[in-house]
């Protein structure tokens, strides 16, 4: 099936396309993580969608020291250091040629370049599943809407496939293109992650005035919205906030529900990866228990519908 023609040849930079998702929208569905993010929260868990390029990522475990890649970079940014193998990122060009022949994927390429087609074909691959779980395709990363008319179109091809859609987004975007792909999207997961417009600020280089505001274009437009809401110890596992969140929830009339996300570490090990681990602050993860205890807060402050993420 070809709709669209030309804007299914439209290609975009793809970091991953994980299938048999259950907690990007309802029932089982297709995730595809899309490169780029206006955003740098403190506690990213998906780093590598920060960078809209492909990047290099260095896993020194896998290494078996064949000395490939030592041979192959023309910058010289694999090196030595007390008897182990390091990549120096300021001479790392991403020319990826030290990837071609790593047969233990010590290094890899991450982001893609993908055509829309070429993604919806995977998309497809699962649509028993999403028949009978009411599942379907959703768009993440990064911040999928960076790269919006490849978004577009893969939105508008999925529905012409009869799969249903969801976006998650950080809301710091155009409010014109978000609400022109309402018609196109089932369901917003939208990341409400500080009420304290400073803090926000703080936490993720923006003020959140400009989501707030997108947060509301897409409630007049009577878009359905599911608000996706990180808790990160130390940062905003506050009472205000935790208020906050039940506030915003109860002035949206189409929200269906709060989704609670306990911060987990598995973004460190991908920045250890990507070399950008260096200088950025740590978080305890969360137990069930704690996360549990800030849905009961958020149900107590007048919260509907909350739920661990």
């Amino acid at each position: 099936m070809n709709i669209g023609g030309r804007d299914e040849a439209l290609r975009g930079i793809v970091f991953d396309v994980q299938r048999t998702s259950i907690h990007d929208g309802p029932g089982i569905r297709t995730t595809v993580f899309l490169k780029g993010c206006p955003l740098s929260c403190l506690w990213c868990h998906n780093p590598e969608g920060r960078e809209a390029r492909p990047e290099l990522a260095f896993t020194p475990a896998l290494c078996i020291g064949c000395g490939f890649c030592f041979e192959r970079c023309p910058q010289g940014a694999h090196v030595m250091v007390d008897n182990a193998h390091h990549v120096d990122r300021t001479r790392c060009v991403a020319c990826f040629a030290c990837v071609e022949e790593c047969y233990s994927n010590a290094l890899e390429i991450v982001g893609k370049e993908q055509s829309v087609a070429e993604v919806l074909a995977e998309v497809v691959k699962d649509r028993p599943f999403y028949e009978e779980s009411g599942g379907g395709m959703t768009l993440s990363g990064g911040e999928p809407l960076m790269q919006f008319e490849f978004a577009r179109a893969l939105l508008v091809g999925a529905k012409a496939r009869a799969v249903d859609t969801c976006v998650e987004t950080c809301g710091f975007v155009s409010a014109e293109r978000l609400a022109a792909l309402v018609p196109h999207v089932d369901l917003f997961l939208f990341d409400y992650k500080e009420t304290d417009p400073e803090r926000h600020r703080e936490f993720t280089g923006h003020t959140n005035e400009r989501i707030l505001a997108n947060l509301r274009v897409l409630d007049d437009h009577g878009a359905a919205i599911v608000l996706r809401c990180p808790i990160v110890p130390g940062l905003n596992l506050r009472d205000d906030h935790l208020r906050g969140i039940a506030a915003v929830a109860r002035s949206l009339g189409h929200c269906r529900g709060i989704h609670i996300m306990g911060h987990h570490a598995l973004g460190e090990a991908k920045r250890h990866r990507l070399g950008t681990a260096q200088g950025q602050p740590r978080f305890p993860d969360m137990s069930r228990e704690e996360v549990q205890a800030v849905v009961a807060k958020v149900r107590d402050f007048g919260g509907k519908r909350v739920t661990p993420g």
